[in-house]
């Protein structure tokens, strides 16, 4: 090996027969398609998509004259969890893999080649982007045959011209030969799925299946077989909590296995935030996962296999000396090398199953959660009082929510791999191969020299326990009650310095069992790494608690239901004073005409008082009430629901403003 540096683009490969390393070169790639021509047409094209959809919602609101038809600059209802979830979250995860390409590659944007202004350059691809790939949300918009094709070309042309420089350039000089190759997958698969999706949806178009509908999350039956559902299992769940007042061990495990393990409900849907916060989560999982690997594993192969005699020379200098003969210093470094390799690759697999067991679990939390909140039990979710109504710190955390998950799985997942990943070197090195090889037994040695200190810890705990157990409980008649006080108070004088003892080692193992508590949560948003009492101080919670207040305050699904029906006499009585109209004309007779008066009056009445009452419990309307702000000095509301000013009243508004 000569002494020169190897340049970036230089990977070193072992070649056993020579038993030295050859430097593969990879050369910068320049694929057919050339990107800087391909982001130009493609932003052309994207232009013109948007100019086209423009006019054709114009087009449509003009015809139609109805209000709340879908607009070009609201893509996506985050709020609808009636609609088809796939386009968002496709689109969403080629944004988050162009983002991390972007944070790796030397050339944020493929217009310039300057390596000075980077960062200048990758502030203004995080605008860039999310515009480029606008369209391919917009199409899906007005649910019209023009878009799903305008969609199906857009997805076509990115997805063709991905796998063709993919398929020019499969190895390229940045981290390793293929991890350009490796983290584009994620990538490929929402453009195909977009490249599905739209024909799809055109021929369902075609063929009269698309529900074209403006008012499709209304009228939708997801909402009525909610409240069906939730009507319905009011008797199943007594019988199954009398049933298991008192569960065994095994089924303590069995339901400890199935809380880890998500099943889906069928009057149950989640919301297309925390759709898209999971598969971005996913997708970021992978790439951290894949950029650790890549960037440390063939660097350890590289020098396991380097390793030669002259090692040895480099160890004597540090005054180590493994052995006398050189080629069993070379074995025993290999092997240590092949060691620390064998280490990392577990840490990292402990911690992406960790993370999946994590993102699991916080699925089932979330539907538990929802769940909670809907029926207005908002005190086993949050632990306090909370009034659920929008505000502009839950607003901000709403739109951000998405966002942070990704972060956060970035940031947890880098922590727990560095964190395993020394706790398993300090397994091996000092625990597991002293054993096998029955030398350098440092720890054991401190070990074994401090057994009369861990035989005094032992011999007090036994002792506290066996006395606890047959000296100083008395047990009559079914009841337990204190016994021997006398020697109780003299056992406690007497331990008490072996018990401060005892207490350095609760606390050694306390800190070690809270750090790794919150290392492997470290990546999950609904749950806090604070106490209870200060869970507002954990910004990540706070900002999964906000986010929770806009879904429910917005999207309640019996709230939906109840405007559904609404709607629906609404529709009822329109035809019916149609069909009355008609009977003036002389279509219909004098004594139908009379019929159809009463039904619409009887339905209008009813409308009336379900309206009423909606708007009643609706929280969000306390502050427009009639004589609102002359009660307000006098009396206290929790939400929404007016009360006296009591004491307990004044009690519970001051924790619900502690805890907001």
């Amino acid at each position: 090996m000569d002494n020169d540096a190897v340049p970036d683009y230089e990977y070193p490969d072992y070649d056993p027969v020579s038993k030295k390393i050859n430097r593969e070169i990879i050369p910068p790639c320049d694929p057919t398609a050339d990107d800087r021509l391909h982001h130009i047409c493609i932003s052309a094209i994207s232009l013109v998509v948007m100019v086209i959809l423009a006019v054709l919602a114009r087009r449509t609101k003009a015809a139609s004259k109805q209000k709340g038809l879908p607009s070009l600059l609201s893509p996506v209802n985050f709020l609808d969890h009636t609609q088809h979830k796939g386009l968002a979250v496709a689109v969403f995860g080629v944004l988050l893999c162009k983002l991390c390409s972007m944070v790796i590659l030397p050339n944020p944007l493929p217009f310039t080649t300057e390596a000075e202004n980077k960062q200048n350059w990758m502030i203004l691809g995080v605008f860039f982007y999310p515009t480029l790939y606008y369209p391919l949300l917009a199409c899906g918009t007005l649910h019209n045959k023009v878009g799903y094709v305008l969609g199906s070309l857009l997805s076509w042309t990115h997805f063709g011209v991905l796998v063709w420089q993919k398929i020019d350039c499969p190895k390229t000089p940045q981290i390793h030969k293929h991890y350009s190759l490796f983290s584009s997958l994620p990538q490929i698969a929402c453009l195909a799925f977009l490249s599905f999706q739209y024909p799809l949806l055109l021929f369902k178009g075609l063929k009269g299946t698309e529900k074209n509908n403006v008012t499709e999350d209304l009228n939708s039956s997801y909402y009525s077989d909610y409240v069906k559902k939730l009507l319905q299992k009011k008797k199943h769940m007594k019988i199954s909590i009398s049933s298991r007042e008192n569960p065994k061990l095994l089924q303590r495990i069995q339901d400890g296995v199935k809380s880890y393990i998500y099943t889906p409900e069928e009057a149950f849907r989640f919301p297309l935030k925390l759709a898209i916060s999971g598969v971005v989560s996913f997708i970021t999982l992978y790439q951290v996962g894949l950029l650790l690997i890549m960037a440390v594993v063939p660097s350890l192969q590289i020098a396991r296999m380097g390793v030669d005699e002259d090692i040895a020379n480099v160890l004597a200098g540090f005054r180590i000396v493994l052995s006398p003969d050189k080629h069993e210093v070379v074995r025993i470094v290999v092997y240590y090398i092949w060691c620390v390799e064998v280490c990392y690759i577990s840490a990292m697999t402990l911690s992406s199953l960790v993370n999946l067991a994590m993102f699991m679990r916080s699925m089932v939390l979330h539907r538990s959660n929802l769940k909670g909140l809907y029926r207005g039990d908002i005190y086993n979710v949050y632990n306090c009082q909370r009034s659920m109504r929008a505000s502009r710190p839950a607003l901000v955390c709403w739109m951000g929510y998405t966002s942070f998950t990704a972060a956060h799985v970035c940031i947890g997942m880098m922590v727990q791999t560095m964190v395993f990943f020394l706790c398993l070197l300090i397994t091996v090195f000092l625990i597991v191969m002293p054993i096998l090889h029955g030398q350098n037994l440092i720890l054991f040695q401190i070990l074994w020299s401090m057994w009369p200190f861990w035989l005094m810890i032992l011999l007090a705990v036994l002792i506290q326990h066996i006395t606890s157990r047959f000296c100083f409980i008395n047990r009559m008649a079914g009841t337990r009650d204190l016994d021997n006080r006398g020697n109780l108070f003299l056992l406690t004088y007497l331990l008490f310095p072996v018990n401060v003892l005892i207490g350095v080692l609760l606390g050694v193992w306390r800190m070690i069992i809270t750090a790794l508590f919150n290392i492997v949560h470290m990546g999950r948003m609904d749950i806090s790494l604070l106490n209870r009492n200060v869970e507002a101080f954990d910004p990540a919670y706070r900002c999964y608690a906000h986010y929770l207040k806009i879904e429910v305050s917005q999207s309640h699904p019996v709230m939906k239901a109840f405007c559904g029906m609404l709607l629906e006499s609404a529709s009822q009585r329109n035809n019916v004073v149609q069909r009355s109209r008609d009977a003036e004309e002389g279509i219909q007779l004098v004594q139908q005409e009379k019929k159809h008066l009463k039904v619409s009056s009887a339905k209008r009445a009813r409308g009336h008082w379900q309206l009423l009452y909606t708007l009643a419990n609706n929280p969000s309307l306390v502050g427009t009430r009639k004589h609102f702000q002359q009660r307000r000095a006098t009396e206290s509301f929790v939400n929404g629901s007016l009360k006296g000013s009591t004491k307990e009243g004044n009690k519970k508004e001051a924790e619900a403003a502690a805890c907001n």
